[in-house]
């Protein structure tokens, strides 16, 4: 609006001048007119004032006319000037200058509301990015709690094999232990054995003839025998020896085989809570185990104990050997 007003000053100033000079250049020229005119004097030396009246009429006229038409000229120049200052010279003018809103300047709102709508974008984007950023985070935490869980479970695996490892190592040295430990196995026809749990026999040793079994219903020979026992009771080696092997029997249930030297083998029927294992020496006494429920087999004889030896394989009457 300054810049605008000052060029309209000047067009003000311009125009005044130019007014001036037209109106002097009037006034000059008519009076050079006049001062001709009164030049021409008549012979006889009088003025004729009604024809320098007239004259002075007729001259105005004319002077009107051809004012008139150099002020149209100098109207043109001015205009052509004006046009000239203002397109080129006038350093007023601001020729990056236009009206708001016109067809080749954005208006001051559109351009805040550009630039409020750049700022929302670049507030969204900021969102999006620390969004990005605690999703980032939250990963790497569950990473990281992953990798330690994953870490804690390999170390409890480790720890696991660790403590197997050294059980088994254990009873490893245990058994060799209880091997280099033990003393020759010298069992012969002229030693004794203990019983291995006090009871009546309920089926004797038969070999050369059948005897009844109850809960079979049947005949048949029996190569060892069965004593009454009550469920849970402990049972004790009969003889020193070394454990052979410890299996489970549909019809015996959990049995260990004892060898006592010189061929002599003993056979322990029945059992649960078995304390032995294979490869260890036990002495004549130690327990061995504790009776079981009886199987299917011998429901009808109830609890008991089998009790077997045998000689290189061959069945003996345990009965012979039994204090």
């Amino acid at each position: 609006m300054r810049r605008r007003s000052r060029a309209g000053a000047r067009k003000e100033k311009i125009i005044m001048a130019l007014s001036s000079v037209f109106v002097l250049a009037a006034l000059t020229a008519t009076g050079l007119m006049i001062r001709e005119k009164n030049e021409d004097k008549s012979d006889g030396y009088v003025v004729d004032f009604s024809s320098i009246e007239n004259n002075g009429t007729e001259l105005s006229q004319g002077n009107l006319e051809n004012s008139q038409e150099i002020a149209g000229a100098q109207q043109k120049d001015v205009k052509g000037i004006m046009d000239d200052a203002v397109t080129s010279d006038d350093l007023d003018y601001d020729p990056y200058y236009q009206e708001t809103d016109s067809l080749s300047v954005e208006s001051e709102v559109g351009e805040t509301e550009k630039k409020e709508e750049s700022g929302d974008g670049d507030k969204e984007k900021a969102a999006k990015d620390k969004e990005k950023d605690k999703e980032k985070n939250e990963k790497g935490q569950e990473g990281m709690i992953d990798e330690s869980k994953d870490k804690a479970s390999a170390e409890e695996e480790s720890m696991l094999e660790e403590v197997a490892a050294m059980e088994e190592m254990e009873d490893t040295m245990a058994i060799a232990t209880s091997t280099s430990i033990q003393p020759a196995l010298t069992f012969s026809d002229g030693d004794t054995l203990a019983w291995p749990i006090v009871g009546n026999v309920l089926i004797n040793y038969s070999m050369d003839k059948t005897v009844y079994f109850p809960t079979l219903e049947q005949y048949k020979y029996n190569p060892a025998i069965i004593i009454a026992a009550v469920e849970g009771e402990v049972i004790t080696a009969a003889a020193n020896g070394k454990v052979r092997s410890v299996v489970k029997d549909p019809e015996l249930g959990n049995v260990v085989i004892m060898e006592l030297g010189n061929g002599y083998e003993l056979t322990y029927g029945q059992l649960k809570d078995i304390t032995v294992s294979e490869g260890g020496f036990v002495n004549q006494g130690e327990i061995i185990g504790s009776v079981a429920a009886p199987t299917k087999y011998y429901s009808v004889e109830g609890c008991n104990v089998y009790f077997k030896l045998t000689k290189d394989g061959v069945p003996v009457d345990p009965l012979t050997k039994l204090n």
